[in-house]
């Protein structure tokens, strides 16, 4: 430890992340930050151009209104995202991300991202709120407009910096920071602000994944976010919602595919090998989940659901019906052998450019099994776990709605504080993205949004509370480095260094909490099934791994970062645990299901249920918030 050098940054406005939401709050602070007078500084752990969910590519922006030419209006949206969450969800947050997305899209294609076009200039639809894109270079060109502006502005970026957890206020009342380590080089670092906002994603592994072994680490969602949005909320004691509703995408098994474009672009069906169109055979079950299951369109997790019950009841496995779709595209060219050859050819190159996007792993998989799209279908699966508040899940931080929106519809009085939007419950900090819970469907257009709307938020609550907190860190460092301290002093016990009866490496940890969550929490092992039972014995198995953290071993700065993840990964799946046991009802099957109270029960818990933390007492509590719609 003593050859870490300690680095101190002040600043005005501290934006954690590097992903769709830190880049838009980045663009839009350094504007008005720059007008008066407010010093921003990003701390990414990797790099903006690769860093978050856009990271890979995407091939389709997922949140487009196109109310400005009337064909929707933003209460659509609100009833969309209401009617896929099954009820839950902050209509004044899903409204005001509406609002202010066509802008970032359009300012997305200034930018230089290519939107598909037809023959009339009008962007081609993927379904009624997604557009297509060849979006393999999207983070990149979002990415370059947030630095420029940052550049513009005198503002810093510091890349390959982890972020471990907050810096409170001497008197606790407000952040006033964060603190953590170089991934690269051996540097300590200490962030000081006036503000902070939240944006390092949602969080992946924290229950075991499907593909093991040689595949470890292959996920849908991005393996390199891991619950640090929750863990720095929960740290400083801001107050949680959603945590419950974590996000099961049925995809192309194995390399985690898209099927959004086979879904709405290509209308393709999904069938079992036995029991054929199980949307169609089993449409009678989406009787007991009304009024949602009889409403179009069919939420997301019930989608799910019936194909789950085709795998139980041995029907499996579940099939996209590629070659048919595509056949049925092209037949009304069949007259025509020239004309059908080239709308074949156009199919089958989009059908592959889908993958290429934004998940090209799948493409590899599909070559190295001989899947030609157009001449077979293709196996798919649902896959594990994830929290994601952006996008069909809700999990993340509560926090205010736009001032502005205070005392339309029916939205409750209780929803707004601190006279800004997007404040958690903690002042002077801000959260956007993933990092915001009971506003999904926000994908990356929307979370870019969202951030910028949060920059410009914190600025202004800058400017009203002008001053730099004083902060105790004294210690901060020594508990950030622990493991390296840890692994130094009994490195030499054991023959094998990753086996060691003085400290557990962070691959064996990740791997217990993973069982644990798999077995207990309801994941893949499980059929995605828990009980108030299993439950609780998960969060006894929980103390003895929180235990056991404090004897995490990091070999060198890679270590460290490994520690800290599965650390974040912890504290985000107590949170999820404790959420499904306070809901004593099942509302999101297909998502996960609560066998001991297999029914929804929209009496007692059509509600936001919401958990804080308390790290003086070391005490979680629960409360229930009513859900106040804006429109009908």
């Amino acid at each position: 430890m003593a050859n870490f050098q300690t680095v101190e940054v002040t600043t005005d406005l501290l934006i954690v992340g590097g992903g769709m939401a830190a880049c838009g709050a980045a663009l839009e602070a350094s504007y008005w930050g720059k007008k008066n007078g407010v010093k921003v500084t990003l701390v990414d752990k990797a790099v903006p151009d690769r860093s978050g969910a856009v990271a890979m590519g995407l091939s389709a922006i997922n949140q487009y209104i196109n109310y400005g030419k009337g064909v929707n209006s933003l209460e659509d949206y609100v009833r969309y995202v209401r009617q896929d969450l099954m009820g839950v969800s902050r209509e004044d947050l899903v409204y005001n991300i509406a609002r202010h997305v066509d802008g970032t899209v359009h300012l997305f294609e200034k930018w230089g991202l290519p939107i598909w076009t037809d023959e009339n200039g009008n962007y081609v639809n993927e379904g009624r709120w997604q557009l297509m894109i060849n979006g393999e270079s999207y983070k990149v060109i979002v990415s370059e407009a947030a630095k420029n502006a940052m550049k513009d502005a005198g503002n810093e970026i510091f890349e390959r910096v982890f972020i471990i957890g907050p810096i409170m206020s001497s008197d606790g009342s407000r952040v006033a920071g964060a603190y953590g380590f170089s991934t690269r080089e051996e540097k300590f670092y200490i962030f000081k602000a006036k503000a902070v906002m939240c944006a390092m994603g949602g969080a992946v592994h924290v229950f075991k994944p499907r593909s093991t072994g040689e595949g470890l680490g292959r996920s849908w969602y991005p393996p390199f976010n891991s619950g640090s949005s929750t863990y720095f909320e929960i740290m400083a004691g801001a107050e949680l919602t959603c945590q419950e509703i974590r996000f099961i995408p049925v995809r192309f098994k194995d390399a985690y595919g898209p099927v959004g474009a086979w879904f709405l672009l290509f209308k393709s069906r999904a069938i079992s090998a036995g029991g054929g169109e199980y949307m169609a055979v089993r449409k009678a079950e989406l009787n007991n989940w009304a009024p949602y299951g009889l409403a179009k369109p069919i939420p997301a997790n019930l989608r799910n659901y019936l194909g789950m019950l085709d795998v139980e009841a041995g029907l499996g496995p579940l099939y996209m019906e590629t070659h048919e779709a595509i056949a049925n595209l092209a037949k009304q060219y069949e007259g025509d052998p020239k004309a059908f050859k080239k709308k074949m050819k156009e199919l089958e190159s989009e059908a592959w450019e889908d993958f290429l996007d934004m998940t090209i792993s799948q493409a590899i998989l599909w070559a190295s099994m001989n899947i030609a799209p157009e001449e077979k279908h293709s196996e798919i699966a649902a896959c594990e776990p994830y929290f994601i508040g952006s996008h069909s899940g809700g999990s993340g931080g509560w926090v205010s709605g736009p001032p502005d929106l205070k005392g339309k519809g029916k939205l409750l009085d209780e929803y707004f504080w601190g006279g800004v939007g997007n404040m958690t419950t903690v002042p002077g900090l801000f959260a956007a993205g993933d990092a915001t819970g009971a506003s999904s469907h926000k994908f990356s257009s929307g979370s870019f949004a969202e951030g910028r709307y949060t920059g410009k938020q914190a600025v202004k609550w800058i400017l009203e509370h002008n001053s730099l907190p004083a902060c105790e860190t004294a210690g901060l460092k020594e508990k950030a480095l622990a493991p390296i301290e840890l692994y130094e002093k009994n490195k030499g016990f054991s023959t094998d260094d990753d086996y060691n009866p003085n400290y557990l490496k962070p691959f064996m940890f990740m791997f217990r909490l993973q069982k644990l969550m798999d077995e207990y929490a309801g994941g893949v092992v499980s059929g995605f099934k828990t009980s108030k039972a299993l439950c609780e014995r998960g969060l006894e198995l929980l103390e003895f791994l929180k235990e056991d953290a404090e004897k995490l071993g990091a070999a060198n700065v890679y270590d460290l970062e490994r520690c800290w993840e599965n650390t974040h990964r912890m504290w985000q799946a107590e949170a999820h645990i404790r959420t499904i046991l306070f809901r004593e009802e099942t509302r999101w099957p297909g998502y996960y299901f609560r066998a001991d109270t297999p029914k929804m029960d929209n009496q007692n818990w059509l509600c936001f249920v919401n958990a804080k933390y308390d790290s003086k007492a070391a005490q979680w509590s629960m409360r229930k918030v009513p859900i106040g719609p804006i429109c009908d």
